[in-house]
């Protein structure tokens, strides 16, 4: 076994997963043997396999405290927490196993967390992806490096691990499941596998070289999408035309590192056929919402269309935490002052008619802004000011039930034009941290 140097730099401290079999034997004592690392051992024990699952551990911490390793154990319950998760028994053993590796490599300031998957687990996991109809990524298989998770063995093949126990004379255990063949992987480990050896002795190193073949491949496509991003990609939005210039292989990584949602392939190719229609449009992907406007792909993860009805009222304060304001409402005696309608509105009290509301735009909603001649419909506005759909549709509108009485951004309308000495009631509208705001 030859060490990398990049997965394990010298002096390193390093979090070994135990789990008390071949492979992770292995490599706590190569792991070890290196001399410039500091490495503590770390076993999850998942309260699934009784008796024997409790064998495990106790043979992980009496090897570690024969050989003087520092030693973490860790006991849970992946049944219940599979069924709380509502997730398949080994997910839920995964996820357990790994919050545990994490959390522990942070309480004892570890700077790698080591797994021993090695080549032969490799090879099971592509074949897997292969035949599930995985693309480039899914036949990478398992990366040798991912955050600070390394696998020293990735290149080892079972064989050659079972070599080295031998000449170090170290003791492993069986896990039982692993014989287990209503486990997937273990039906192609015993079943199919052993055809295919047949074909090519040499079939785990032979798909060493092919996924590190891959993996470059994989990475230049990767760097390629991120450079597009970094030019094109403003925090919520991709020019369409830019986009679907892309070679197929890039623009889909695009829209993959855009989208918060993990995305399958189906929801890929409707994404790619909706960019390359025209004008106005929405798709609705599972967690997420995509629109089509102004030669841009806007992404949301809110499906929020227009703003609610709330009622203004004085003496209260009003939050519209869908675009990050507060309303602060008082009455007040009007003396001439002259406020920013960015930021005030004042309302003679005599001309509402009936309550104010604050809501979004309805169709057909017009109103006449005070110093303007003529009527405006609020579509017009909205296009001749450039916003987007979006836009349109989170603008605060305060209207009564005679129609519309401002739009932020505009001044009030006529019909409530305030004259000295006048009571007033007076909108303060104020950024707040919220979704698209600042803090005040």
């Amino acid at each position: 076994m030859n060490r990398d140097f990049s997965l394990l730099p010298s002096g390193c401290r390093v979090l070994c997963a135990v789990s008390g079999g071949a492979d992770s034997m292995c490599l706590l004592h190569w792991l070890c043997s290196q001399g410039d690392l500091q490495v503590i051992a770390a076993h999850y024990e998942h309260g699934l396999r009784g008796e024997e699952s409790l064998r495990d551990a106790a043979f992980v911490e009496d090897f570690c405290k024969e050989n003087g390793i520092p030693c973490v154990v860790e006991h849970g319950d992946a049944g219940a927490y599979a069924r709380k998760k509502h997730l398949g028994i080994e997910e839920a053993a995964r996820e357990l196993r790994y919050a545990f590796l994490e959390r522990t490599a942070d309480e004892h300031c570890c700077d790698r967390i080591a797994t021993a998957h090695n080549a032969d687990d490799q090879t099971e996991t592509v074949l897997l992806n292969l035949c599930r109809g995985a693309g480039l990524s899914g036949l990478c298989g398992i990366p040798p490096k991912r955050g600070r998770i390394v696998r020293p063995l990735l290149q080892t093949t079972r064989r050659e691990i079972e070599d080295y126990l031998l000449a170090n004379a170290l003791s492993h255990i069986e896990d039982s499941s692993n014989r287990d063949e209503s486990f997937r992987r273990n039906r192609l480990r015993h079943r199919v596998l052993p055809i295919l050896r047949e074909l090519n002795p040499r079939l785990s190193e032979t798909l060493a070289r092919s996924t590190a073949l891959l993996r470059e491949d994989a990475e230049y496509l990767e760097s390629q999408s991120e450079a597009f991003l970094q030019e094109h990609f403003n925090g919520d939005s991709l020019p369409l035309w830019e986009l679907l210039t892309l070679h197929r292989a890039i623009s889909s990584r695009v829209l993959r590192h855009v989208c918060p949602q993990m995305l399958e392939q189906k929801h890929v190719e409707a994404a790619l056929a909706f960019c390359a229609g025209e004008g106005l449009g929405y798709l609705d992907l599972p967690g997420l919402r995509l629109r089509r406007e102004q030669g841009r792909l806007y992404i949301s993860v809110d499906n929020v269309r227009l703003l609610p009805e709330r009622a203004v009222r004085a003496g209260e304060s009003l939050e519209l935490p869908e675009i990050g304001l507060r309303l602060r409402i008082d009455q007040v005696v009007y003396q001439g002052e002259v406020y920013d309608l960015f930021k005030t509105f004042l309302f003679k009290c005599e001309s509402i008619c009936g309550t104010l509301y604050c809501t979004g735009r309805r169709p057909g909603d017009s109103f006449h802004p005070q110093g303007r001649n003529c009527g405006k419909s609020l579509h017009d506005l909205f296009r001749e000011a450039g916003l987007t759909q979006q836009e349109r549709e989170r603008v605060p509108v305060f209207r009564d039930e005679r129609g519309v009485l401002a739009v932020l951004g505009y001044p009030a309308d006529e019909r409530v034009r305030p004259h000295i000495g006048d009571a007033v009631l007076r909108v303060q509208i104020i950024k707040t941290g919220g979704r698209d705001g600042a803090s005040d």
